[in-house]
């Protein structure tokens, strides 16, 4: 790991610490779950095709999860998307893109226990 990512890895720890404890599950939820990105498979898939497809695999898979970085996401997700939902949040969008950074592989890690998406998702 870079100085860079480390850095940028402590800025978006900090920014999680510093959001109201409903404020990122609920973010989360909007992502992954049905908000107006279409769901995690929706949003594996736009990772996917985005070039993320390894780090999409480490989450996925039973191994150690490999980072995403806060600009991977936002290029993902897209600008427009990242603003409403820091607007609808009351957050600023690059912490809300550094947070998200930080907990999607967990997350995408924990809904997919077995090394497979759930057949739902």
């Amino acid at each position: 790991m870079g100085i860079l990512d480390m850095l940028t890895s402590v800025m978006a720890s900090r920014a999680a610490g510093e959001l109201e404890a409903g404020v990122v599950p609920a973010v989360l939820g909007e992502v992954l779950g049905n908000g107006g990105q279409g769901g995690l498979a929706a949003i594996v898939a736009k990772l996917e095709q985005a070039g993320l497809g390894d780090q999409v695999k480490s989450w996925i898979g039973t191994g150690q999860n490999l980072p995403i970085s806060a600009h991977q996401l936002q290029e993902v997700l897209g600008s427009d998307t990242v603003r409403q939902l820091a607007v609808r949040f009351g957050i600023p969008a690059d912490q809300l893109s550094a947070v998200l950074a930080q907990v999607l592989p967990d997350a995408v890690d924990k809904a997919s226990p077995d090394g497979a998406l759930p057949p739902a998702a």
